[in-house]
């Protein structure tokens, strides 16, 4: 590709709105539009500089850093790629969705790379931010298939533990997708009664049945244009599924005691904190309608799994949990609670938070303030931290880790500082000793 076609693409690529940059095989920006340079505003000129570097702040590679880079992908595939990142822009971290896509030059060859971003709405990186909170790999990995599919209409099964946010991840699909004007009903499917489920989802004409003094609207129409959220999808009777199965595959219904067939229009998105498959292999669940709900399946991460997100998770519960005082967390409070396992996950989190804030007389939550979940990491503490027998390595530094969380006395920042080591990486390390517990 010839210096004279490179720069014809960038004054092509200027009249875009999305920030894009093209790239050669080293991630050297060859060259940014205006809508890159406005979002990552440099004291320093873009071009002739790594990629990494400008939105990353990096020295190294994503892949070395620990991140997956589309452009090591891209060389590998020979097609484009597409990847949620991190970067640090001109408002701040923000999530985005980057896509790179490969230019080959005249004897078939990638030579070159444009890298087009967009932002992805309705998630934060930092506790001011909208109700999706996080930037471990686990929640930025939840992040991007949201990203991807929430376009689409294709239906959506929102897969992990009770308390991991399914409903608000339900919600970010809808606010993503094409129907964000439409609306966005929600049902919790176990909390519905067997007698009153297919009304409730249906609607009844006047007469139906008794006590039907008038024609009421269901679930189903009420989503009329947007999404409807089934909450606790494996909760539905046996023998109403079939029902459900009906309704998605025909894309029409009836309401109680009506004969004429009613259109629906809404795009699914179903959860579940069960293991579908095998309540299907236990026939407790339909097999046509599971792989009718399961187009899409996204696993929510549960707290544990994303131990990183946990200093910003309690920031940013915090200040909705007790908006009118000015509270802050203690450093060294994260790091009792990281070596607990939350069973109850987000939820049980701000439970915690909630009551913590009640039982501080001052202005800071201090780990006595969670007795429960601190006072079981102490109890779960090894007695003795000394040398007497052999240990490997790894076993060295899990004792090391335990140890210093109950006796430093540091914050986090500053215990990190002490190791050499950054703070990702200390809560990675205490992740790995809370799992072989």
């Amino acid at each position: 590709m010839s210096a004279t076609a490179v720069a014809q693409l960038l004054s092509y690529l200027d009249t875009l709105p999305e920030p894009r940059i093209v790239l050669d095989r080293d991630y050297v920006i060859v060259g940014a539009n205006r809508a890159y340079l406005n979002r990552y505003d440099q004291a320093l000129p873009v071009q002739g500089r790594h990629c990494y570097e400008v939105s990353h702040h990096y020295r190294r590679p994503c892949d070395e850093e620990g991140e997956s880079c589309p452009l090591k992908s891209c060389l590998q595939a020979g097609q484009a790629q597409r990847v949620l990142h991190v970067h640090h822009t001109s408002r701040g971290d923000e999530h985005v969705d980057v896509e790179l896509t490969p230019i080959r030059n005249e004897t078939g060859e990638i030579e070159y790379f444009i890298e087009m971003i967009h932002t992805v709405r309705g998630a934060s990186t930092g506790p001011e931010g909208g109700a999706l909170v996080g930037r471990s790999p686990a929640f930025n990995r939840m992040l991007e298939q949201v990203s991807r599919v929430a376009p689409s209409q294709a239906v959506v099964l929102l897969l992990g533990e009770s308390g991991t946010g399914k409903e608000l991840i339900a919600q970010a699909v809808h606010e993503a997708s094409k129907r964000a004007g439409g609306p966005f009903v929600a049902v919790d499917c176990s909390g519905l009664p067997e007698s009153l489920f297919e009304s409730e989802l249906f609607g009844y004409e006047k007469g139906a049945f008794t006590g039907a003094n008038q024609r009421k609207q269901g679930l189903v129409e009420a989503a009329n244009g947007g999404t409807l959220f089934l909450d606790e999808v494996g909760e539905i009777p046996l023998g109403l599924q079939v029902k459900l199965l009906r309704l998605l595959e025909t894309g029409t219904y009836r309401r109680v005691g009506g004969i004429e067939p009613l259109r629906a229009n809404f795009r699914l998105v179903a959860a579940t904190h069960r293991d579908l498959k095998k309540m299907v292999a236990e026939e407790k669940f339909r097999r046509d309608l599971y792989y009718r709900i399961s187009t899409f399946p996204i696993h929510l991460p549960a707290l544990r799994e994303r131990m990183e997100d946990l200093p910003l998770l309690m920031d940013a519960l915090l200040k909705r949990v007790s908006p009118d005082r000015m509270l802050s967390i203690h450093p060294a409070t994260p790091i009792c609670l990281s070596s607990y396992d939350f069973p109850g996950n987000i939820r049980e989190l701000r439970n915690l938070i909630e009551r913590a804030s009640l039982l501080a007389d001052g202005n800071v939550l201090l780990p006595e303030h969670f007795p429960d979940p601190c006072d079981a990491a102490v109890a779960a503490m090894p007695e003795g931290q000394g040398f007497s027998e052999l240990m490997s390595l790894d076993e060295l530094e899990r004792r090391y880790l335990e140890w210093l969380l109950h006796h430093a006395g540091l914050s986090r920042r500053e215990l990190a500082d002490r190791l050499q080591v950054s703070e990702r990486t200390l809560f990675r390390k205490l992740e790995r000793c809370r799992n072989e517990r």
